[in-house]
């Protein structure tokens, strides 16, 4: 027994409140994208979860298109909580997740971005992870498929498997952690995979300078972090703010990254092409 209801009970009304996971999706102007991604949560079992999905479109079509509100459907017809709200003025990334934070109340938040697909089972494998390590974030990095034939082996030398406890680190611009970056560049994920054996348990946790996309949050890790209440100190036009608030995170309850990696980018392009600004060269992490 899953907590998604299937097709058969689809009209059978009952919606699961006592959810494990807040799934926090920001969104603005990527209707298709989103839809897309809201496949991808529709096709997860377990465990049960909310989805909040914050739009900033100037005109609120991208949860107005009828594949999004198709997707928004299955979704509630398998007894999934789908709340679709508009966020406006835009103020910026972080004040933007700091929303969706502030509307939460489940023990764990995913912060998924709007041009991700995950593999079904994605979910519980997450988790899964989160409550095995008991550290403050579990992510997926995502990776670009595209990218499948480009193998890059100088970029996965960084890679390295957690042995045991996942313990906190200090991570910053000029330390050995920080030049994990490339790891999550392109499939190289898809290619570490395939070479190292993934335990009976499915997962392997691993280091991360961070992970962008795909996050899943102990909630009470990240708002004794501060969660994104930064954002007053950064300009609107920014980026960053993900990894300014991991490594906050990072520092007081450790993080790690999972392999496998069943988190898809889309590879739209960028909604948001000027970012003059890294929230984390700004703001003391």
């Amino acid at each position: 027994m899953t907590s998604r209801r299937p097709s058969e009970r689809w009209a059978a009304g009952e919606v699961d409140d006592d959810v494990a996971i807040d799934v926090l999706v920001p969104t603005a102007g990527r209707a298709a994208e989103l839809a897309v991604t809201l496949a991808g949560l529709a096709a997860q079992d377990d465990p049960s979860f909310r989805v909040i999905v914050s739009d900033q479109s100037d005109d609120g079509s991208g949860v107005l298109q009828p594949s999004t509100q198709a997707m928004v459907r299955v979704l509630r017809a398998q007894g999934r909580e789908v709340r679709l709200v508009r966020h406006l003025p835009r103020r910026g990334l972080a004040e933007h997740r700091q929303s969706l934070l502030d509307r939460a109340t489940a023990p764990a938040v995913l912060f998924l971005d709007d041009d991700v697909w995950l593999e079904p089972g994605q979910l519980q494998r997450l988790h899964d992870a989160l409550r095995t390590l008991d550290c403050g974030f579990v992510g997926a990095a995502v990776q670009g498929l595209s990218y499948l034939d480009d193998e890059r082996p100088e970029q996965q030398r960084p890679f390295e498997l957690w042995d045991g406890e996942v313990v906190p680190e200090r991570v910053r611009r000029g330390t050995a952690a920080f030049d994990r970056w490339p790891l999550h560049n392109a499939a190289n994920l898809a290619h570490i995979a395939r070479d190292v054996p993934i335990p009976e348990r499915g997962w392997s946790a691993y280091k991360v300078a961070w992970v962008g996309g795909c996050v899943l949050y102990r909630r009470d890790a990240l708002l004794a972090a501060g969660g994104f209440s930064f954002w007053e100190e950064l300009p609107p036009m920014h980026s960053g703010e993900d990894v300014l608030a991991q490594w906050r995170v990072m520092e007081r309850f450790g993080g790690a990254g999972i392999l496998p990696s069943g988190a898809v980018h889309l590879e739209a392009p960028t909604t948001i092409p000027d970012r003059p600004v890294d929230a984390f060269d700004v703001v003391r992490a």
